[in-house]
Order: C-alpha cells, then sequence, then structure tokens
C-alpha cells in the first residue's frame, strides 16, 4: 500500500509521529508522579510510553465473556484480553460479546472524564484506563482482519458486524477526547496509543524489516483529523495488500518468522512458527531493551547467581532466552490451541555446546517445558476463562531446534517426540540428513500414539542459504587458490581484492596466503562468483586459460546453480516423503511398521513440514510453496524482500502453486554434482534406500549422501555450529556480566 503525496501532504502525522521513540524517554509512573506534584501537568506521551510489565491476574472474578474481557484490558493485558475472543465456541456470539464488552469500556472511558485533575494518581488512572480501552479494540480488530478470524471459524457477517461497532466506538472515543481539550481539539490519548502502536512495529530489525516497514505505511496513511478511522482503515489495507497474507488465505503455504519480535503482527498475516537461537535472542534484546528490566526481575528469584553469576551461566542463559521466548509463546497460542498443536509453535534451540550428548540435551529441554508450562497454566487460566475444559490447559506449544550435527540428534529427536514434545531439526543441509531425522521423529510419534500422548507438530529445517553459502565459498577458495598459483604478485592481487569487498582489514592481520583467500572467500565478503573483480582474477590466470567473458559465462553458470543447491535439497526431502502417491505409501509403512490406525498414521503425516530456512533470495521462498507439510520461515528483511517482489510488475502467484513438487533444470543439476559437497548434500545413503524400497519410493536417490558418524565433519555443519556455540558463549557472557552488574549495584 503506498500513500499517496496528497494523503501525505494533508496527514498530520509528520508532526506528531515523526519523533523517533528511544529508551531515554520512558519515564516511570513514579517520575511523571513526582511532576505533576510539583505542578506539571501528566504528561499523557509518557504514560502511555512507559512500557511496564504486568503480572498476570492472580485471581479471576469475571461473570462472563464480555465482563473478562474488559477486567483484562483494564488489568494491563489488552493482547491477552483481545485473544480471549478467538476460541470455537465465540462462533455465533462475536457481535453480542464484543458489543456488551464496548458498554463497559465506554463507562469506563466516560466516567474518566468526571475525576478531577487534582491528583496525580487519578490522571494517571485515567490516561491508564482509556489507553487499555483503546488498544484493546483495536487488537480485537486486528484479530478481525487477520488470518485468526478464518480458524475459528467466524462467518464474514458477524465479523463485518463487529468491526463496524468497534471502528465507530473508536472515533466516538476520539471526539469526546477532542472536545474534553475544546482549546486544542486534541485527542491525547488516542494519538499516544497510534504512535505506540506503530512505535512497536519499528522496533523489529531496527526498522529494516518488513513488520518495521508496514508501521512506515501505517503512520504515513494517518490523518489528525480523523485518527482512529485512518489508523483503523490503514491496519486493515496494510494486513489485506500483503503478499503473505493473500499466499495464506489462498492456502498456497505456511510461514514461520526467524525474528523473536513482530508475532503478533505477523500472525495476523497467517504465520504460525517462530525460530529462536542464540543470534536471535541477543538481537531481541538490542531491538527492544525493555527485556532487561523483564530479566532484572526474574535475576532478583535467584540469589545464588549473585555470588558467582560463572558458576550458573548456562542457567543465567537459559532464564535470558526464556525472557524472550515467553510473549511469542503467548503470542502464538491462540494458533496453537485452534489448531490442536498443529500450528503456533515456538522453536527453542537447546544449548549449542551440549548439541551432541543425548543426556545434557534431554536434561535442558526438560527444564524449558516444565518452566513454559508453568508460565501457560497461569496464562491458559485468562485466556481460556469461561471456555470448556475440553482442550488441555498449559501444554506447551514449543518444540526444541536439535541439531543434526551429531548422531546423537537421532536419540534426541525420537526420544522429544515419544513424550510427545515437538522437535525442529536444525543445522540441516542434506538429504540424508533431513531424511534420516524425519524417520526418527516418525518413530517417536508413533510411540506416542500408542499409550494415547498426544503428538505436537514437527519441523525438519533446510538450512539452504548456509548450504549455497558453504558450495560458493568452497568451490571460490579452489578457484582463487588455483588462479593464485601462477600470479607473481599474488600478495598484492589477493589484496586489491579483498579491498574492494570490504575485507582489507582482516586479511591484513593474515599472514598466509591460504588464510587470506579463505577470508576473502568467505560469505561475508563474496556474495556471488559474479562479483567483477573476482571474475577478473580468475580470468587473469593462464593455469584456468580462460578470456574474460569466458570465466564470467562460466562463473554466471555456477553462481545460477548454486543459488538453487538449497532448493534442490529441500525438493528432493519434501518429494520423498510428501509427494501425493508417494504420501500414500508413507502411511501404509507407518501402520505396518508400528501397528498404527489409519487415522494415527494420517496424523503423523501431517503433522510433519519441511521448514525451508536461512533464505538469500525471494526465490528462496516462492520456488519452495506447498499447499502441505511446508512451513517457510523468514528474517524479517527477508520477508520485506519478498514483498517488493510482488509487487513488481508481471508478478504471477498463482505461477507459483506448489512450487515445491516443480523440478529442475537437469542442466544445473549437472552442474551441481560437479561440487563433491553437493553431492554429498543430495544423494541418500544405502541405509536410506533400503528403507524407501521397503516403503515402495520410487527413483533414483544415490547413495554418496553422508551417514549419521559424517554428519559434525561436513563443512556447513561445522560452520554452523561454531557460530552458533560462539554466538551462545556470547549471549551468555552478556546475561552474566548483566546480573553482575545488578549484584554490584545491591
Amino acid at each position: 500500500m503506498k500513500p499517496s503525496s496528497a494523503n501525505l501532504a494533508n496527514s498530520g502525522s509528520q508532526n506528531f509521529l515523526g519523533i523517533v521513540i528511544s529508551s531515554t524517554v520512558r519515564l516511570n509512573l513514579e517520575s511523571v508522579a513526582s511532576l505533576s506534584e510539583k505542578g506539571v501537568k501528566v504528561d499523557v506521551r509518557s504514560v502511555i510510553l512507559n512500557e511496564t510489565y504486568e503480572a498476570l491476574p492472580s485471581r479471576i472474578h469475571s461473570l462472563d465473556h464480555c465482563g473478562h474481557i474488559v477486567q483484562t484490558a483494564l488489568s494491563g493485558h489488552p493482547d491477552l484480553a483481545a485473544d480471549h475472543i478467538l476460541n470455537h465456541e465465540m462462533k455465533g456470539r462475536l457481535e453480542q460479546t464484543i458489543g456488551s464488552a464496548i458498554r463497559q469500556l465506554n463507562l469506563e472511558f466516560v466516567k474518566s472524564a468526571l475525576y478531577g485533575k487534582d491528583s496525580v494518581d487519578i490522571q494517571i488512572f485515567k490516561v491508564k484506563a482509556r489507553q487499555r480501552a483503546y488498544e484493546v479494540l483495536i487488537e480485537i480488530a486486528l484479530n478481525l482482519f487477520g488470518v485468526e478470524k478464518r480458524l475459528v471459524p467466524f462467518t464474514d457477517e458477524e465479523v463485518e458486524k463487529s468491526l463496524k461497532i468497534i471502528k465507530s466506538c473508536l472515533e466516538s472515543w476520539e471526539v469526546l477526547e477532542k472536545t474534553e481539550a475544546a482549546s486544542e481539539r486534541i485527542a491525547r490519548v488516542a494519538r499516544a496509543v497510534a504512535e505506540n502502536l506503530i512505535h512497536t512495529m519499528k522496533k523489529v530489525m531496527s526498522g529494516s524489516g518488513m513488520v518495521a516497514k508496514m508501521g512506515d505505511e501505517v503512520q504515513a496513511s494517518l490523518r489528525e483529523d480523523s485518527l482512529m478511522a485512518s489508523l483503523f482503515d490503514a491496519l486493515r489495507s496494510t494486513i489485506h495488500n500483503n503478499i503473505y497474507y493473500r499466499m495464506v488465505t489462498l492456502g498456497m503455504c505456511k510461514f514461520g518468522n526467524d525474528y523473536a519480535l513482530g508475532l503478533r503482527w505477523l500472525r495476523h498475516l497467517g504465520y504460525v512458527q517462530v525460530s529462536t537461537n542464540p543470534v536471535l535472542a541477543a538481537r531481541a534484546y538490542d531491538d527492544d531493551p525493555i527485556l532487561w528490566d523483564r530479566f532484572k526481575l526474574e535475576a532478583s528469584k535467584h540469589p545464588e547467581w549473585f555470588n558467582s553469576p560463572e558458576a550458573h551461566g548456562d542457567d543465567v542463559a537459559m532464564e535470558a532466552t526464556k525472557i524472550a521466548l515467553w510473549p511469542n509463546l503467548a503470542a502464538f497460542r491462540p494458533i496453537a490451541i485452534l489448531s490442536s498443536f498443529h500450528d503456533g509453535m515456538v522453536s527453542y534451540q537447546l544449548n549449542p555446546n551440549v548439541a551432541g550428548r543425548l543426556r545434557e540435551s534431554i536434561s535442558d529441554a526438560l527444564k524449558i517445558y516444565s518452566s513454559a508450562q508453568e508460565f501457560l497454566c497461569k496464562y491458559d487460566e485468562s485466556l481460556l476463562w469461561g471456555y470448556s475444559n475440553n482442550v488441555e490447559r498449559g501444554r506447551p506449544n514449543i518444540v526444541f531446534k536439535v541439531a543434526g550435527g551429531y548422531s546423537s540428534a537421532i536419540e534426541i529427536t525420537a526420544s522429544l517426540n515419544r513424550m510427545g514434545i515437538g522437535t525442529n531439526n536444525t543445522v540441516t543441509y542434506t538429504v540424508a540428513q533431513e531424511a534420516t531425522l524425519i524417520l526418527a521423529a516418525m518413530k517417536g510419534m508413533a510411540d506416542a500414539l500408542r499409550i494415547g500422548i498426544p503428538i505436537t507438530q514437527a519441523y525438519e529445517t533446510n538450512m539452504g542459504g548456509r548450504l549455497e553459502s558453504h558450495l560458493r565459498e568452497t568451490k571460490a577458495e579452489e578457484l582463487l587458490t588455483r588462479a593464485m598459483e601462477t600470479l607473481e604478485d599474488r600478495d598484492q592481487v589477493i589484496f586489491r581484492l579483498a579491498e574492494e569487498l570490504g575485507a582489507s582489514r582482516e586479511v591484513d592481520k593474515t599472514a598466509d596466503i591460504e588464510g587470506k583467500i579463505k577470508i576473502t572467500c568467505s560469505a561475508k565478503y563474496l556474495k556471488s562468483l559474479e562479483q567483477p573483480t573476482f571474475v577478473g582474477v580468475i580470468a587473469s590466470s593462464e593455469k584456468l586459460g580462460k578470456s574474460r567473458e569466458q570465466a564470467k559465462t562460466s562463473l554466471t553458470e555456477l553462481e545460477t546453480a548454486i543459488q538453487m543447491a538449497g532448493t534442490l535439497v529441500a525438493r528432493r526431502v519434501y518429494q520423498i516423503f510428501f509427494r501425493p502417491q508417494n504420501r500414500t505409501k508413507w502411511l501404509s509403512y507407518l501402520q505396518r511398521e508400528f501397528s498404527l490406525s489409519i487415522k494415527q498414521a494420517e496424523e503423523i503425516m501431517d503433522k510433519i513440514d519441511v521448514l525451508p530456512a536461512s533464505k538469500r533470495r525471494p526465490d528462496d521462498t516462492l520456488l519452495t510453496l506447498g499447499r502441505k507439510n511446508v512451513t517457510n520461515t523468514e528474517f524479517p528483511n527477508h520477508q520485506q524482500n519478498v514483498l517488493e517482489a510482488s509487487r513488481k510488475q508481471g508478478f504471477n502467484l498463482p505461477g507459483f502453486e506448489d512450487s515445491i513438487l516443480d523440478e529442475c533444470d537437469p542442466k544445473i543439476v549437472e552442474k551441481l554434482m560437479t561440487l563433491e559437497d553437493f553431492k554429498k548434500a543430495y544423494e541418500a545413503t544405502p541405509e536410506l534406500d533400503e528403507v524407501f524400497r521397503k516403503v515402495g519410493i520410487e527413483g533414483q536417490f544415490g547413495d554418496r549422501g553422508i551417514r549419521p558418524s559424517e554428519w559434525s565433519q561436513f563443512g556447513a555443519v561445522v560452520k554452523t555450529m561454531r557460530e552458533f556455540s560462539e554466538a551462545y558463549d556470547a549471549f551468555k557472557e552478556k546475561a552474566i556480566k548483566f546480573v553482575r552488574g545488578i549484584s554490584k549495584k545491591d
């Protein structure tokens, strides 16, 4: 959605929403109060932008659903209050429930106008009550704009009637505020609520993610003369015009988020999964420093940390990660419950430093799972209040990311699924890894179902972008090494190339030519084999014997093939298990092998998704879409790239229908098969080939894939596990330092 220049020109948003909000303006309520007692007027904006953690209500005294929504919202949980409507039992009662809630909220809104202005506490109470009234109605509207309404499902008629009364109410409150401030005609609370809402969107990836850009679009569409109406319309338009909303509502694929923030906004677009790891946990704290305040509250419950935080380092890191995780569990909670734990999952990565050890990994998983269950039992008490007890309360919508870089991942995967706890295998790049771990998940799920344990969604990540980067690095190193053998001024050549790529400082610190080549060819610097300076160096080598044009053509063909490597692995894994004719064979196999009913076998097949990840280009998503058994997981900046691609002239969304089933150009496969590590990634093993024959899967899948004992030596695995371990250690040290700082202050 692009606002017109006239709309921008007439909008007051540039004046009152264009302010960059920093943590320094977040005054706490005590500070605001003390200023007011000295005669300074309470600053509405500061009160609303003051992000304070509100504990869940300790006791619930609601009489009915509308009263529960109002009580929950006014106690500081408008998101939770809005999500209360997302229940199958609310069908047919939506408009009446929202209307009754509006009646009660309107009384609070109007009553607050009667309070005097001599008391700071009363002024703050008035602002907060109105803020939460606005927020809960906006959040309910967002749930009805979004995909969530389809999951209940509500009828179009009851949705539109409910949205009509919500919009009218928001407009009437804004008019009331302006009437009270007759001399200024400003709805201060409405304005600050809109500002705060957009501010939360712009936090995502420090403003560069898709949700942040959606915030820019909403802001540009706001009108000072009709703030709530323009906000309402802009939110609806921004959601409905998004490519992800369109793909989900058409049933073309499911999507997940590789980031800890912005989940409610993505949920409205149809996102049903979020991945976390140490890198993402650290970024969440950078983007949203309020998480440190919440972590401080948690740390205060562990006095044993303060004497020697280093001795409790892993526990400190676990608790710090959970602080970033819990809001994700809450955001996706309605989706998990509405889908019977098929969707709405939060992927939590286990400690990478113990990823190869079965006992320690299971122990960590059970600690986190138990803690999540404790939190969700309390959360569900509010979310599901007044509904029947057919849904199990407190069951975590969490799956554990199990590093597929070790053979122990097979038993960890089977063990967790055996307990009804889902898994998400990560650090997985090859057909052999992913197929082996899908078989492990199947076995664990079958064992669970046989003893009546309900199973949870499981994912098989395909880290296509990282495989691509590894293949490019390896080939570039090989080509550059050969080129250097015939060049006399190789130090100067490599330095010029490194300088062009921005790697000169790092290269300068390295003495040997092999190290210089490795740095220069790393994915951090060399993004494409078609990079002009790189092409020139390769062409200048007598050893390779190619003109610049020949070198450019050859490297372009190779780069084009490498960019398809991850997609080809994802497609092969998907087609082995989920191509329609193969899916039927796996159903029969599950029934025979594990003595299951057809219903149980179908549930297992329905609850395993291939998860294409670590994308580099829009095509990495668009070429792996599938109506069943696929969840594409995306970084916020990649989401924006896909959105921009969809807005280009000639974009044809129907052309990508079930693209994960498409066959690739044989010439690209042939080119890739000249790369040794692609052979290992693309082919099966003799053991897997035997299973496929037993199931009846037809096709030639090769036998040169890596066996479990070789997983930890595969180049892409080595690089990723090193990165994850370093990121975990860095985040752990950051959390320890924070605890140490608290200890000194106290």
